[in-house]
Order: C-alpha cells, then structure tokens, then sequence
C-alpha cells in the first residue's frame, strides 16, 4: 500500500511563489511516473502535472505552464511542484499520486493521501 504525505501549501499573494514536497512510501518509488493534481472548491480533481521516472519527460496543464515546476528526488522518495506567479484561480488542495501515463494523466494509486491547501489571494 503507498502512502503519500503532501506538504507545503499556504496562503500567497497573487504573484506568489510556493513549493510544495510530496513524500512516498510503501512503494518503489523511481519506478513510476508521479504527478500533481488540484481539487478547487466545488469542482473536480484535475490533472495539474507529471513526469516520467527519468525526471526528463514532463507535462503540464496549458494553465500552469512556464509557472509550474515538477521535479523529483528519487533518492529521497519525493516529488516537488514548484510554483510561481501564482493565480489565484490556482486556489485548490493539491495532491500527488502516481499517472498511468504523461498524456492522459489517470492517476495510477486509489489511495490518495490528505493533500496541502493553496490559497492566492488577489
């Protein structure tokens, strides 16, 4: 069973940056494609960003790109999202969890774990 810690998250002016970790466990962690995903208020998960195991392949949402950053440290069993000039339609919890693949962006674990809240303020 994986289990995944996020962290970082916080209340940003708009044009802000934060840099949220996310940590795993349970799993071999350099094995999969990892990925951000958001949850605003009243709205569905979406799919914010991913990249492959190499740390070379990425995606990004079209709304995100050029001010979001994924990157990883497989030795360390994390996966970052840097974010800067943010919005505050990026306003969300965000979570990470495993992606099935770059171009559809399903996530690949059923257990998600309690995400961190970003809030931009205008």
């Amino acid at each position: 069973q994986v289990q995944l810690v996020e962290s970082g998250g916080g209340l940003v002016q708009a044009g802000g940056s934060l840099r949220l970790s996310c940590v795993a466990s349970g799993r071999t962690f350099s094995n999969y494609r990892m990925g951000w995903f958001r949850q605003a208020p009243g709205k569905e998960r979406e799919f914010v960003a991913a990249m492959h195991w190499d740390g070379v392949s990425k995606r990004y949402i079209d709304s995100v790109k050029g001010r979001f950053t994924i990157s990883r440290d497989n030795a360390k069993n994390t996966v970052y999202l840097q974010m800067n000039s943010l919005k505050p339609e990026d306003t969300a919890v965000y979570y990470c969890n495993g992606v099935l693949s770059l171009i559809g962006g399903q996530a690949l674990f059923d257990a998600w774990g309690q995400g961190t809240q970003v809030t931009v303020s205008s």
